[in-house]
């Protein structure tokens, strides 16, 4: 990970949060987005609902039209509504720092917990996205497309202290250049990715060099003059 971290240096989420309320509606937003989209409906949302109290008393038909940009609208309302309402009648209001409390809420699963976890709660997480599944499969450092598998290997396999970064360093990594089609030439761990073993340094291989075939020579039909 080392060269990941060189190469995208501050790797970080794009998300804009000032809370741990705010991350946890932004990452729910941003299933299925971008997130540069969601940050352009956050403000408006969170200077409407700052906290879970007045989230907990939109409904639906409030909510729909202000997120209908992110996609899913219909399924994202219902979870911020819910999530909203759960905070506020088994945890006060305030968003729980534990995994186990997290996933319980409405809309919430393990990437989700992670993302608030890691950058909003100072607990250690690791959010493995389909980035985080794509790069860590490539290089070799995961065997599995299975996320809650990916995660315990990726954990198992460096200090919590660096969960977060290595998360955020993977889907920025994803993001620019180990994308669905890999720009291999802008990457800074070609040298350790099976990926690039593998696959793209065989096609690169100059085939052999196939011998022409001489060209049929054309017959010549020798006329023998008639002996004198």
């Amino acid at each position: 990970m080392a060269a990941l971290y060189e190469q995208h240096p501050g790797a970080d989420t794009e998300l804009h949060f000032k809370d741990a309320y705010q991350l946890l509606v932004a990452t729910i937003l941003s299933a299925q987005c971008t997130d540069e989209r969601v940050n352009q409906v956050t403000p408006a949302l969170f200077k409407r609902y700052p906290n879970a109290a007045a989230l907990a008393k939109a409904t639906t038909d409030e909510l729909e039209p202000q997120i209908v940009s992110t996609g899913f609208f219909r399924a994202k309302s219902k979870s911020l509504t819910g999530m909203a309402a759960a905070l506020v009648a088994h945890h006060n209001g305030e968003v729980p720092a534990t995994m186990e409390a997290l996933v319980e809420l409405p809309g919430v699963g393990r990437k989700t917990a992670n993302v608030v976890l890691g950058h909003a709660l100072g607990v250690p997480g690791l959010p493995v996205d389909r980035h985080v599944l794509r790069v860590s499969n490539r290089i070799g450092i995961a065997r599995s497309d299975d996320p809650v598998v990916v995660e315990a290997q990726l954990t198992a396999a460096m200090p919590p202290a660096e969960w977060t970064r290595t998360s955020d360093t993977l889907i920025l990594h994803g993001r620019r250049i180990c994308k669905p089609k890999p720009l291999c030439d802008n990457c800074a761990v070609t040298d350790e990715c099976d990926y690039f073993r593998l696959v793209i340094s065989k096609t690169r291989e100059a085939p052999a060099a196939k011998k022409k075939k001489p060209a049929k020579a054309a017959l010549v039909v020798k006329r023998t003059r008639s002996a004198k």
